[in-house]
């Protein structure tokens, strides 16, 4: 129940800021930074077997872990995907409530990244060694 309401208040803070926000295409930032998060994105999805991901801040059976593409730097690049990608879409004129929204997401997905590690630890044996050489979301910084 935990993770289906991380996911699904993960969607509701992503179209909220999306229906209400005009200024990703009045900034030449901001389209530079969703550029950069639909890069990382796709790169992610390119070294992700179909089926090796969950939605859901849960393992699926069979599941493998990745560690090529942007996995070589961070352990979670398909939420600092979405992280760009809605900080791309209040970079123009941002609100108090689209900048509420963007750091409630930060959250949320912090928490479903720390969920994952924890049951990917329990699971896999080398997951602690690659926490050791990359990062959760910014390479070299986090």
């Amino acid at each position: 129940m935990y993770s289906r309401a991380l996911v699904f208040t993960q969607f509701f803070l992503i179209a909220l800021m999306a229906l209400f926000s005009s200024g990703i295409f009045h900034s030449w930032i901001g389209m530079a930074v969703l550029s950069a998060g639909l890069i990382i994105g796709v790169w992610a999805i390119l070294h992700n077997r179909l089926g090796n991901f969950n939605i859901r801040p849960e393992l699926k059976e069979g599941c493998a872990l990745v560690t090529s593409g942007p996995y070589k730097f961070i352990r979670h690049p398909m939420y600092t995907s979405v992280m760009l990608i809605t900080l791309a879409i209040m970079i123009g004129t941002p609100t108090p409530l689209e900048w509420t929204g963007f750091i409630t997401l930060t959250v949320v997905l912090a928490l479903k990244a720390d969920r994952e590690e924890r049951l990917w630890c329990i699971d896999n044996s080398t997951y602690e060694n690659y926490t050791k050489k990359t990062k959760k979301f910014l390479p070299f910084i986090y």
